[in-house]
């Protein structure tokens, strides 16, 4: 029998987008509303999650989300850009950035994490790198969330360097972290 998860790329149109906004809203303030200024939290909210937003980021070449749906409800995603500097040098050559695939966001609903379906989405964002030829897969996570780092050692992922991350008027530290592809250099 098969498993009711589904893991597969959105689609580029108004429906998803609008669930991706609302999912994202969501899940944004349940990992990170007790540690975040409600006015730099509704800040960043306002600035990063909307049906208009999210529709524009589907529709960039470089941008694919890959979407976790239970049983047709969407309860997890992946956010995920093509040739990303991230962790490289501020002079590295742009070329540099070719072949890396970063994750900017991978978040499931607060119902469903321990439930291994955070994992699944990591297997099919490496796959997806695997396909695409990447040569590494990088990430960037804010130092304090503990169970994230965990989560990303776990799959292999080492720290490489660290960037602030602006949270309306708080810049946070974040940890660059990196995972080499098997056979594919940098």
């Amino acid at each position: 029998m098969s498993s009711p998860l589904r893991i597969v790329p959105a689609k580029a149109n108004a429906v998803t987008a609008a669930h991706l906004a609302e999912l994202g809203r969501k899940t944004f303030s349940d990992t990170f509303g007790a540690t975040t200024r409600p006015d730099d939290l509704a800040a960043y909210l306002a600035q990063s999650f909307g049906p208009e937003i999210q529709l524009a980021e589907l529709l960039r070449p470089d941008v694919t989300y890959l979407l976790a749906q239970m049983q047709g409800q969407l309860v997890g995603y992946a956010k995920l850009r093509d040739n990303s500097p991230l962790g490289l040098p501020d002079e590295a050559d742009p070329a540099a950035a070719h072949g890396r695939l970063e994750i900017e966001q991978l978040y499931v609903a607060e119902d469903w994490i321990g439930t291994g379906l955070g994992a699944a989405l990591m297997r099919a964002t490496l796959a997806l790198a695997e396909q695409l030829h990447c040569t590494a897969v990088v990430l960037g996570v804010w130092e304090k969330n503990t169970r994230a780092l965990a989560f990303y050692q776990r799959f292999g992922f080492k720290e490489i360097g660290e960037h602030e991350f602006r949270l309306g008027t708080t810049i946070d530290r974040d940890l660059v972290l990196r995972k080499g592809l098997a056979g594919r250099g940098a």
